[in-house]
């Protein structure tokens, strides 16, 4: 009889943690383990603060954790002085989603126009995290009587979409002059401005802005290009006009000087 109830014991505790513990998957961002051969929103949020810290080199987060998003981590955790395993632990999750000086994209682009609609920002919504937002986020932070550091996060990006919409340009199209340019072009580095190399990842799709009409991280679609990331800009990219990236030289001059649409996605 005892060993009946024993057994009976330990199926109801077996029963409990299969059916009232939460899955690995179902575990909250930040909880959650992520490293090769993981998928899900999780994975796809990873990638896309990956894009604004300039380590993800393509235009769309895909949801899939494989070696080129390791390799992401790895050189995220390199720039963090954190633990190099390319393995997105908690300690990695909550560094890659803090907002500071330096960084670019889509997320800084979000954090900008809720400045902006709380009276803090008068800049322009580039995103570019420069010292003017920095500032902006300072002047937020000391009225919400948060820890003054110019550094968004978690408290400081949570108290904005409490009192903030994120708004969005996805989208707007206009037409823009379109040149072509090569990671080998006299003076290029290579390396854009969201810190991608091209050298590294000759398949990536990227054009070149003002962040001034669009937006730094921005993921846009080009009228013959197809869809891209605008992670670079140029010294003669003012205005309504874009570079876009072509690997070989030879095609770079075949796009020469055109009209295009582009249209923000997002």
């Amino acid at each position: 009889m005892l060993k009946t109830c024993k057994a009976m014991f330990m199926l109801t505790v077996l029963g409990f943690f299969m059916f009232a513990a939460p899955t690995f998957a179902e575990a909250a961002m930040g909880d959650r383990i992520l490293a090769n051969g993981s998928s899900g929103s999780d994975a796809e949020e990873l990638q896309e603060h990956l894009m604004t810290k300039g380590v993800f080199p393509y235009h769309t987060a895909t949801g899939y954790y494989g070696v080129i998003t390791e390799e992401a981590v790895k050189d995220f955790q390199r720039q963090r002085n954190l633990k190099v395993d390319g393995i997105a632990g908690p300690e990695t999750y909550h560094a890659v989603q803090v907002l500071r000086k330096g960084d670019n994209g889509k997320h800084v682009t979000q954090i900008q126009n809720q400045l902006k609609e709380a009276g803090h920002y008068s800049g322009s919504v580039d995103g570019i995290y420069g010292a003017g937002t920095k500032d902006s986020v300072k002047n937020f932070q000391r009225e919400q009587g948060l820890t003054v550091d110019g550094v968004a996060g978690p408290n400081t990006r949570s108290a904005l979409d409490n009192i903030a919409d994120r708004d969005t340009e996805a989208g707007k199209t206009l037409t823009v002059e379109s040149t072509a340019y090569t990671a080998s072009c006299d003076g290029c580095s290579g390396v854009t401005r969201m810190g991608l190399d091209l050298n590294k990842y000759s398949d990536a799709k990227v054009i070149a802005v003002d962040p001034s009409v669009i937006p730094l991280g921005s993921i846009v679609k080009v009228e013959g290009y197809g869809v891209a990331i605008a992670a670079d800009i140029g010294s003669a990219i003012n205005g309504n006009k874009i570079d876009v990236f072509i690997p070989n030289p030879d095609d770079a001059m075949q796009w020469g000087r055109k009209d295009v649409s582009v249209t923000i996605i997002e």
